[in-house]
């Protein structure tokens, strides 16, 4: 009985504390770390770059968007699209650790633990847009961005979403990148700029057209 304790209870004692242990790392873990003062910061896998290079440029901007959109969904009114909204962020953190990766660093055994990228994401954007845009009228101008606080800011949204497909559209020149991540950045502005119309046409406001004068 002896032996079988130690040789089954024991080791798993001693995980249980090595678990209990690196918790507590985590937990003395500082926010503040000094080894980006310089100017470098340091990619998945551990290569060291500048702040400065298109691949950060890229990442960075997928994170700005996804704090534009918790702005977005903190301003939605009793939990309204926060279902979507809330999973599309999550989807953009997966998209920030495949770009936060080099392509050498992901052909390493470590790096196959990264998210997984989809494009059932892709079809899920693209059956919410179908559905709110059953439901509007037939877009025949160019929309001037504005209505509401909540649908202006879905419009910002979408310009920083478009800003994030340029970034990682210039790192796909120069690196390997997942053609679902340009796919889905570019639906995403899809559905974002329908989601503002919705959202002024359930505000029952008129949209504003750009008057155009080049005729």
């Amino acid at each position: 009985i002896i032996v079988v304790w130690r040789s089954s209870i024991v080791p798993a004692l001693n995980n249980i504390t090595s678990l209990i242990f690196n918790l507590i790392q985590l937990l003395k873990m500082k926010i503040y770390t000094k080894t980006g003062d310089e100017g470098f910061t340091s990619l998945v896998g551990g290569t060291r770059i500048d702040k400065s290079h298109v691949r950060i440029e890229a990442y960075g901007t997928v994170d700005e968007l996804n704090s534009s959109l918790g702005y977005l969904l903190a301003l939605c009114p009793d939990g309204a699209h926060a279902p979507q909204i809330e999973a599309i962020q999550q989807q953009l953190f997966n998209i920030g650790c495949h770009l936060a990766t080099s392509s050498q660093a992901s052909l390493q055994p470590s790096c196959h633990r990264l998210p997984l990228l989809s494009a059932e994401n892709i079809a899920s954007l693209e059956q919410a847009i179908d559905q709110m845009q059953s439901q509007l009228p037939a877009q025949t101008q160019f929309i001037l961005p504005g209505g509401t606080p909540l649908s202006a800011w879905a419009h910002v949204c979408r310009t920083i979403c478009r800003r994030a497909e340029r970034s990682v559209v210039a790192l796909s020149h120069t690196d390997a990148v997942s053609p679902i991540i340009l796919q889905y950045l570019n639906r995403l502005s899809d559905y974002l700029f329908v989601l503002a119309r919705f959202i002024c046409f359930n505000a029952h406001l008129f949209e504003k057209t750009w008057q155009n004068t080049c005729k």
